[in-house]
């Protein structure tokens, strides 16, 4: 199922209101029930992206880090076992695992000599048992698990579906008896940036020829008559790119996810049923 724009916007339009929290998620799939999970989701975390890129910096600044760090041993001094963190970040629209970030790295200026590393703060992000207060790692602890846009749990699903649907693109392409170049043949070539895999034989539509790049974990959005890629693909090649994805509800699927391209989908879907 493709979305259209009106759809998309009408799903958007929604999220301007609601936390990042998997209940907000059951909320939207009751609202749209012909939607399914992995496109309310997709559309869910783009759009919050966005927001978060928008409101980034006034969350950063001196003033609003001292203010959150004073609420939240405030709020901790009153009842340690209630989801402050949690409940902080909702209640000033920040993803609670960036408002997390933002209190341990407060936590440690103030209890270590010298300022803390990026890699010691993310291992204690990643396992909040390493954190010296029991109460603070309690507290990150349900802010990861509670946050489905960011963070280092959102991080690990999101590596594992991507494993998982490259495995299955090769299968596919191999069952297909497609010639082609994986991510490892494309760097020695000296790509930098590189798709999962290209096929050798570039595919034609109508006058118009191009070499197909398939990706099985870019994040997209739809936007109408076209789509744009979170992450852009190299331009080392003469010909454009025309990407094709995996659905993640049927990765047998010869064609794209359920949000994902509408100006390459012809070409794309060309390739694969090619044999």
């Amino acid at each position: 199922m493709i979305l259209t724009k009106a759809q998309y916007e009408e799903i958007a339009q929604c999220l301007v209101s609601v936390p990042p929290t998997r209940q907000s998620l059951r909320k939207l799939k009751q609202r749209f029930p012909s939607q399914s999970q992995a496109t309310l989701l997709s559309i869910f975390s783009q759009e919050y992206q966005k927001h978060i890129k928008r409101t980034h910096a006034k969350h950063h600044t001196p003033e609003a880090i001292e203010s959150y760090y004073q609420r939240y041993l405030k709020g901790v001094g009153k009842n340690r076992a209630a989801p402050v963190l949690l409940e902080l970040a909702n209640e000033v629209d920040y993803a609670p695992s960036l408002m997390a970030r933002i209190i341990l790295e407060r936590f440690l200026q103030g209890h270590e000599q010298t300022p803390p590393s990026k890699s010691v703060i993310n291992s204690m992000l990643r396992d909040p048992s390493q954190i010296p207060d029991g109460v603070l790692a309690n507290q990150i602890y349900q802010c990861i698990v509670n946050d489905c846009c960011y963070g280092p749990l959102v991080d690990c699903i999101k590596h594992a579906i991507g494993y998982e649907h490259e495995v299955l693109l090769r299968d596919l392409l191999l069952k297909r008896n497609l010639s082609f170049l994986d991510e490892d043949q494309l760097r020695a070539k000296g790509y930098d940036k590189t798709p999962d895999f290209i096929l050798q034989v570039p595919v034609g539509s109508g006058q118009a020829w191009s070499s197909i790049g398939m990706d099985s974990s870019r994040n997209w959005t739809a936007t109408g008559k076209e789509a744009s890629c979170s992450k852009p693909l190299s331009q080392q090649t003469s010909s454009p790119y025309a990407i094709a994805q995996l659905d993640p509800e049927d990765p047998g699927k010869e064609a794209g996810s359920n949000v994902t391209f509408l100006l390459y989908k012809l070409l794309a879907t060309s390739a694969l049923n090619f044999s």
